[in-house]
Protein backbone atom coordinates (compact mmCIF):
# COMPACT_ATOMS: atom_id res chain seq x y z
CA UNK A 1 0.00 0.00 0.00
CA UNK A 2 1.14 3.46 -0.56
CA UNK A 3 2.79 5.47 2.01
CA UNK A 4 3.71 8.94 1.15
CA UNK A 5 1.20 11.35 0.17
CA UNK A 6 2.41 11.32 -3.66
CA UNK A 7 1.83 7.99 -3.62
CA UNK A 8 -1.82 7.63 -2.30
CA UNK A 9 -2.72 10.48 -4.79
CA UNK A 10 -0.87 8.69 -7.88
CA UNK A 11 -2.66 5.34 -6.91
CA UNK A 12 -6.15 7.00 -6.81
CA UNK A 13 -4.98 8.63 -10.48
CA UNK A 14 -4.23 5.31 -11.55
CA UNK A 15 -7.29 3.77 -10.45
CA UNK A 16 -9.47 6.48 -12.33
CA UNK A 17 -7.52 6.29 -15.75
CA UNK A 18 -7.29 2.25 -15.42
CA UNK A 19 -11.59 2.99 -15.47
CA UNK A 20 -11.18 5.12 -17.82
CA UNK A 21 -9.19 3.67 -20.22
CA UNK A 22 -11.52 -0.13 -19.70
CA UNK A 23 -14.39 1.81 -20.78
CA UNK A 24 -12.65 3.85 -24.27
CA UNK A 25 -11.05 0.14 -24.87
CA UNK A 26 -14.14 -1.44 -24.73
CA UNK A 27 -16.22 1.44 -26.97
CA UNK A 28 -13.59 0.01 -29.69
CA UNK A 29 -14.09 -3.45 -28.60
CA UNK A 30 -17.64 -3.09 -29.44
CA UNK A 31 -17.35 -1.00 -32.58
CA UNK A 32 -15.50 -3.75 -33.91
CA UNK A 33 -17.66 -6.64 -33.46
CA UNK A 34 -20.47 -4.31 -34.69
CA UNK A 35 -18.51 -4.62 -37.99
CA UNK A 36 -17.60 -7.81 -38.07
CA UNK A 37 -21.39 -8.92 -37.87
CA UNK A 38 -22.19 -6.64 -40.20
CA UNK A 39 -19.46 -8.43 -42.41
CA UNK A 40 -20.58 -11.72 -41.83
CA UNK A 41 -24.50 -10.68 -42.12
CA UNK A 42 -23.13 -10.15 -45.77
CA UNK A 43 -24.66 -6.84 -46.56
CA UNK A 44 -21.71 -4.56 -47.91
CA UNK A 45 -23.42 -1.74 -47.82
CA UNK A 46 -24.01 -1.93 -43.98
CA UNK A 47 -20.71 -3.75 -43.89
CA UNK A 48 -18.93 -0.46 -45.23
CA UNK A 49 -20.64 2.11 -42.95
CA UNK A 50 -20.12 0.28 -39.55
CA UNK A 51 -16.20 0.34 -41.26
CA UNK A 52 -16.29 3.68 -41.29
CA UNK A 53 -17.70 4.33 -38.11
CA UNK A 54 -15.10 2.24 -36.92
CA UNK A 55 -12.38 3.61 -37.96
CA UNK A 56 -12.02 6.91 -36.50
CA UNK A 57 -13.17 4.78 -33.12
CA UNK A 58 -9.61 3.26 -33.62
CA UNK A 59 -7.88 6.00 -34.72
CA UNK A 60 -8.96 8.12 -31.29
CA UNK A 61 -7.39 5.00 -29.44
CA UNK A 62 -3.95 5.64 -31.01
CA UNK A 63 -4.40 9.63 -30.17
CA UNK A 64 -4.98 8.58 -26.41
CA UNK A 65 -2.31 6.41 -26.13
CA UNK A 66 -4.09 3.26 -25.99
CA UNK A 67 -2.95 1.11 -28.81
CA UNK A 68 -0.09 1.34 -30.95
CA UNK A 69 -0.39 3.04 -34.09
CA UNK A 70 0.46 -0.14 -36.17
CA UNK A 71 -1.67 -2.21 -34.64
CA UNK A 72 -4.80 0.48 -34.80
CA UNK A 73 -3.35 0.62 -38.60
CA UNK A 74 -3.48 -3.76 -38.72
CA UNK A 75 -6.85 -3.44 -37.22
CA UNK A 76 -8.43 -1.22 -40.02
CA UNK A 77 -6.57 -3.19 -42.75
CA UNK A 78 -7.93 -6.40 -41.93
CA UNK A 79 -11.39 -4.77 -41.76
CA UNK A 80 -11.37 -2.92 -45.17
CA UNK A 81 -10.55 -6.35 -46.51
CA UNK A 82 -12.94 -7.81 -45.27
CA UNK A 83 -15.62 -5.15 -46.55
CA UNK A 84 -13.88 -5.08 -49.89
CA UNK A 85 -14.29 -9.20 -50.01
CA UNK A 86 -17.75 -8.79 -49.43
CA UNK A 87 -18.30 -6.25 -51.64
CA UNK A 88 -16.70 -8.09 -54.66
CA UNK A 89 -19.00 -10.98 -54.32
Amino acid sequence: MANSKQAKKRARQSEVRRKHNASLRSRMRTHIKRTLRAIESGDAKVAAEAGKATAPVIDGMVTKGLLHRNKAARYKSRLNKRIREIAAK
